[in-house]
């Protein structure tokens, strides 16, 4: 079953025109298919285009929001860092022999790794950006 075909007139540049005639005269070319084709393409062109247009600033937000994200960890990871050489630095071991003060350095990382467990399920974060405050109010 063939298609339904609407006719159209055309008014071409003679130089498109003439391109146009040399491309139906290969076998098995019609102008009517060779226009038909290159209009699809073009319109499929641009219904990519839009679909770009529309989503390409909420890309751009989100590569900025990832851009935070990781700039953040980078921050964090560098504190970590920085926090445990120096704390390895100026701490002095503790002597093999010294069982209470083990227990108390366990107990007070379990305190710890409980204290961060706490937090991340509550979805608290300790050093939360202050929040912005209405131009012309200080408190």
């Amino acid at each position: 079953m063939k298609a339904k075909r609407v006719r159209y007139q055309l008014f071409l540049p003679e130089d498109l025109s003439q391109r146009l005639e040399a491309l139906a005269a290969k076998p098995g070319a019609s102008k009517s298919g060779i226009l038909a084709d290159a209009l699809a393409a073009w319109l499929n062109r641009q219904a990519a285009s839009e679909l770009e247009n529309r989503f390409a600033q909420r890309l751009d937000r989100l590569s900025m929001a990832l851009g935070r994200v990781e700039r953040d960890g980078h921050v964090l990871l560098e504190s970590l860092a920085l926090f445990i050489r120096y704390e390895l630095m100026v701490q002095a071991p503790l002597p093999e022999a010294d069982d209470a003060a083990r227990a108390v350095g366990r107990d007070r990382f379990n305190a710890f790794v409980a204290r961060v467990g706490e937090a991340l399920a509550r979805g608290h974060r300790t050093f939360e950006p202050p929040a912005p405050q209405p131009i012309g109010r200080r408190s």
